[in-house]
């Protein structure tokens, strides 16, 4: 999918706003079904041992899991990097960590490939 600018800071907000809202529903129908997760709070919060989701259930579990464990759950975006079918979230995660991620879309706008890193 082609991202212009204002095309990748509107799913930002969209992203950002249904996180900060804590509604599964609608964190959900941001992300494909054919979906590559990566993430190192899916070994964190004992989803896997490899840190990658690739069912979208399982996606769900572990989003209900992060929502349940981390009820102050609140992102502050600083910035949004677009590139070709891809962009860059870049944000104030959960216990004030500063966090990356890259993001894949597929042709209907969906979340398809999510590499997420976290400062140490």
């Amino acid at each position: 999918m082609h991202l212009t600018e204002q095309t990748a800071r509107s799913f930002a907000g969209q992203w950002i706003a249904a996180w900060n809202s804590h509604d599964l529903a609608a964190i959900m129908e941001l992300y494909a079904a054919d979906i590559q997760f990566f993430s190192p709070y899916i070994i964190k919060l004992g989803m896997n041992a490899e840190g990658v989701i690739s069912d979208k259930q399982e996606l769900e579990i572990y989003f209900k899991k992060a929502l349940d464990t981390y009820q102050d759950l609140h992102f502050v975006l600083f910035e949004t990097l677009a590139g070709a079918g891809s962009l860059i979230l870049y944000y104030q995660s959960v216990n004030d960590r500063i966090a990356a991620e890259m993001m894949e879309l597929d042709e209907s706008g969906r979340i398809c490939l999510v590499k997420a890193h976290y400062n140490l």
